[in-house]
């Protein structure tokens, strides 16, 4: 075996056998009308040559045997008894002259009691061979033909014509022969049939042709049935990939009554229905979006005044009674878990609105995710493993939401010590970075990875309700969207789930300018619109 042979995959010839697989139903049309035609052809092409190679062949030798069995009765049975062997050549002569065209062979026992013969052949053009002898008879039909055969009415037994086709040097002839009763001279005719099989040979090219003209025909039917059927199917494809693409006014030009022409009818009516249950959804979507906004923006109000109240109560706790105490306590801790949903619920909103905006500036992440840390009293639980100096374009306080959201989680769910490590890596052909947060914890189960980052999703379906507000994750996955990023999920090898967060290094691409900048000339700050 060669290299190039070793380096060959094991089931390369699966592959290959793959790709030779029709893929197009126009060619598996046309290949099976092509078979059908095909099969057809050439068994109408069989049966007809069988029919006419019998037939032809039959009549020859009907015909040649007919002839042989008459000149027998006028020319040998009128012999002497005993004929010499010029009678006997005489006799062969004239049977030969016979139309037929056939050589003879007669054998009869002469006056001495010994056996005598005589040949006679017709000229070479008759495509006899002029050297015919007893040697080319079968030894089966001589023993047939001087074996008398019992009459079946039980009466004398005679002798009958025997015949049998046979090749001579590669040509067909029909060998027949006979008995003279009253131990009458032997005959032996050899007829060729190199006329009969010149004409099958003829005839079975005249079928070939037809067999050949017959499927191309057939192969020019396919394709023009193959066109007149794949049209309508190529339009319902195009019209159903409109459809996918969200053209739900897509809709097919429907005429006839067959099939195809229900098929579009029922493609419309789908398509109609798809389109208004789609309108309902988005209607009603909307609808609970602007509720959601709406009761966001009411609750605001109050919540600020409750907050405020809540504020005091807390500073002034120490004085408050002790059994007053704990609900205060409670109280203030609500609020502040409200106002926390309040916030995300807006945020949300700004989202599905598509009216959320980056301000971007220019970002040292290690101290980012420091402060983010130092902020929220995590500092003893969080190991940081992240260079001073990597350097990012993004909007500080969305990148603060999204650590606090993944470092919080993980504190929560996977228990300290939670390690987030940074490094830098090219996205997508671009300079990228890559911050991970991974917990010590027993992970995430495998039917709750996919849904870790759907809005309001509940791990445990026991406990509906948590600290949380079931909307972090979700909202710091927009706002890594938002940034161009992403963000996923899974667990470690070593155990714990991994948060791994992916961002471009400069977001300024993804932004907007607005028409006239700020009047400060602040362009870093300024509020920037996301495509």
């Amino acid at each position: 075996m060669t290299s190039d042979e070793a380096r060959q995959p094991p089931n390369w010839g699966r592959r290959v056998a793959a790709k030779l697989r029709f893929t197009s139903l126009r060619l598996r049309l046309v290949v099976v009308f092509g078979l059908v035609a095909l099969t057809a052809a050439v068994s109408a092409s069989g049966i007809a040559y069988w029919l006419n190679r019998e037939a032809l062949l039959t009549r020859t030798q009907d015909a040649a045997l007919k002839d042989f069995q008459s000149e027998m009765q006028n020319r040998a049975a009128r012999l002497p008894a005993d004929p010499g062997q010029t009678a006997l050549q005489d006799a062969a002569g004239l049977m030969a002259r016979s139309s037929q065209q056939y050589s003879v062979i007669l054998i009869a026992e002469g006056p001495d009691g010994k056996e005598v013969s005589a040949k006679a052949g017709m000229p070479a053009k008759s495509g006899v061979p002029a050297t015919f002898s007893l040697a080319d008879v079968p030894a089966a039909l001589q023993d047939a033909v001087n074996e008398p055969q019992q009459a079946a009415s039980g009466g004398e037994a005679t002798y009958r014509m025997f015949w049998q086709r046979t090749q001579l040097d590669g040509t067909p002839y029909l060998v027949g022969g006979t008995r003279v009763l009253g131990d009458g001279p032997t005959g032996y005719m050899l007829k060729s049939l190199a006329p009969e099989q010149k004409d099958l040979s003829s005839l079975a090219w005249s079928l070939g042709i037809a067999t050949t003209l017959a499927l191309i025909g057939a192969a020019l039917l396919a394709q023009a049935a193959a066109t007149t059927v794949l049209k309508p199917v190529h339009r319902l494809g195009v019209a159903a990939r409109r459809l996918g693409e969200g053209k739900l006014d897509t809709r097919l030009r429907v005429s006839g009554t067959d099939e195809l022409a229900e098929l579009s009818r029922t493609f419309n009516r789908t398509a109609e229905s798809l389109e208004k249950k789609v309108a309902d959804m988005s209607a009603r979507e909307e609808s609970s979006r602007r509720f959601v906004a709406d009761m966001s923006h009411e609750l605001r109000t109050p919540l600020t005044a409750i907050t405020a109240v809540t504020e005091v109560l807390e500073e002034e706790e120490d004085s408050l009674d002790p059994m007053i105490a704990p609900a205060v306590r409670l109280v203030v801790s609500e609020t502040r878990r409200l106002n926390d949903l309040v916030e995300n619920l807006m945020e949300v909103t700004r989202f599905d609105a598509g009216t959320a905006r980056l301000v971007l500036d220019h970002v040292d992440l290690a101290d980012q995710i420091t402060a983010c840390i130092d902020a929220r009293a995590w500092l003893d639980a969080v190991d940081l493993d992240a260079e001073r100096g990597i350097m990012a374009r993004l909007d500080p306080r969305r990148l603060d939401v999204i650590l606090a959201n993944l470092i919080g989680n993980a504190l929560k769910h996977g228990g300290s010590p939670v390690r987030v490590s940074v490094r830098t890596e090219l996205l997508e052909g671009e300079d990228g970075i890559v911050i991970s947060v991974r917990d010590h914890g027993p992970g995430i189960p495998e039917e709750v990875l996919p849904h870790v980052f759907d809005r309001f999703y509940k791990a445990s379906a026991s406990r509906p309700r948590s600290e949380g507000s079931g909307l972090g994750l979700s909202i710091a996955l927009e706002n890594a969207h938002i940034h161009g990023g992403e963000i996923t999920a899974a667990n470690s090898p070593d155990g714990g789930a991994v948060f791994t967060l992916r961002l471009p290094r400069d977001a300024s691409d993804l932004v907007e300018r607005p028409e006239e900048e700020p009047a400060d000339g602040s362009s870093d700050e300024a509020v920037e619109g996301v495509r």
